[in-house]
């Protein structure tokens, strides 16, 4: 059974920063691309980041690009996000997911077919 686990939410102060993290079990997540989408409150889920499954090429959203970083740890089975600068619009659940192998695009929600259950991000004073 294919698992995703986020975890390194929390509540930080604009401009702080975080990690997050997402373990992976079930499946050889080395050979597949993965990616972090997010949904703020009353919005749609939207895409952050994705890296190819040998690390060799990231994605980003213009919203987040030269402030976030997504890299992954193939012995590890983990996805991490790193995030800076944040601010109040950052604010959301933060997905990890794993992207279909037969898929050549990597920004949309369909292109993924496993899901973990989010970690909350609050960016507040």
């Amino acid at each position: 059974e294919v698992q995703l686990v986020e975890s390194g939410g929390g509540l930080v102060q604009p401009g702080g920063s975080l990690r997050l993290f997402c373990a992976a079990s079930g499946f050889t997540f080395g050979n597949y691309d993965m990616g972090w989408f997010r949904q703020a409150p009353g919005k749609e889920r939207e895409f952050a980041a994705a890296i190819r499954w040998n690390a060799g090429t990231t994605y980003y959203a213009d919203s987040v690009r030269g402030r976030f970083t997504i890299s992954r740890d193939n012995a590890k089975n983990t996805l991490y996000l790193q995030m800076n600068s944040l601010n109040n619009e950052d604010r959301a659940v933060y997905y990890c997911a794993r992207k279909r192998a037969n898929r050549a695009t990597l920004r949309y929600i369909s292109d993924y077919d496993n899901w973990g259950q989010g970690t909350q991000v609050i960016v507040s004073s």
